[in-house]
Parts: structure tokens; sequence; C-alpha cells
């Protein structure tokens, strides 16, 4: 039982941080791109590009396997539909956010080289922050589904 319990906490746990540092990073992304300032974007996007490997990284790769053990130990199938559509779901969302971790770097990068040379923010970077800001969209909205179909648990 305890077992259990240790998996269920460390599922919850994962799925905290993968809603809590995407709504955090896209939350502190925005407000710095406001300032349109190539310094503090340059430094925002540095952190957030740690925090995405650090914290998102790290729950993303956690997730099928505590979600795995967890199902096989309460003897849920992963065939059940409510599983399948998180499956679904967690891979929908790993679509968005691949593009977007590539998206961040690029940020990052063309904000540090704005800062040094004193130049202003290129085309490209106000391009590339409308596609990560798009693309927050459907991942954050699938990851709360997901939270969902993990506590509603319904019959498909």
């Amino acid at each position: 039982m305890e077992w259990m319990h240790f998996l269920r906490w460390t599922h919850i746990i994962g799925a905290t941080v993968l809603l809590g540092t995407g709504a955090g990073i896209a939350f502190f992304m925005v407000m710095a791109h406001r300032t349109r300032d190539a310094r503090l974007i340059a430094h925002t996007a540095s952190i957030v590009v740690i925090a995405d490997w650090l914290f998102t990284a790290t729950a993303v790769a956690a997730q099928p396997i505590t979600g795995t053990l967890l199902a096989m130990e309460m003897g849920w199938p992963l065939t059940q539909g409510w599983i399948v559509a998180a499956l679904a779901l967690y891979v929908f969302t790993g679509l968005f956010w691949l593009p977007v971790v590539w998206i961040q770097h690029k940020l990052r990068d063309l904000a540090r080289e704005a800062a040094e040379t004193g130049a202003p923010l290129p085309e490209r970077y106000f391009r590339l922050y409308r596609i990560w800001f798009a693309c927050g969209f459907p991942a954050f909205f699938a990851v709360l589904a997901i939270l969902w179909l993990m506590v509603a648990r319904p019959a498909f």
C-alpha cells in the first residue's frame, strides 16, 4: 500500500510541476516580452530555458513512468478509455512543447544579441514569439484536460 501512495504522490507532483511550470514560464515570458527590453527578455528567457529543462523535462519523463506503474498497481488496463485519451493528449501536448522549447532558446539568443549590440529586437524575434504564444494555448488546455481525466476517470 505504501508503494501505491508513493506512486500516486509522485504522479500528482509531476502533474503539478507540468501545470505550474508551464503557467509560470508563460507568465514570465509574456511579462518580459511586454517590456520590449532586450536585456530583460534575454535574462528572463535564460531562466525560462533552465526551468524548462530542469523542471518540465523531468516531469515529462517521469509522468508516463509513474502513470504506467500506478495504473498497473491499481489494476487499470492501459487500454481504458480515459487513460488512452490522457496519453493521446500527452503526446499532443508534447508536439507543442518541443517547438516551444526550441523557440525559447531562439528568443533568448535573439534578445541576447540585440542587447549586446544595442540593436532593437529583430522581426524574427517577434515572429517566433507569436508562434511561441500560439503554441502555448493548446498545450496548456491539453494539460488541464489530462488533469481532469486523471481526477474524473470517465468511462468512455
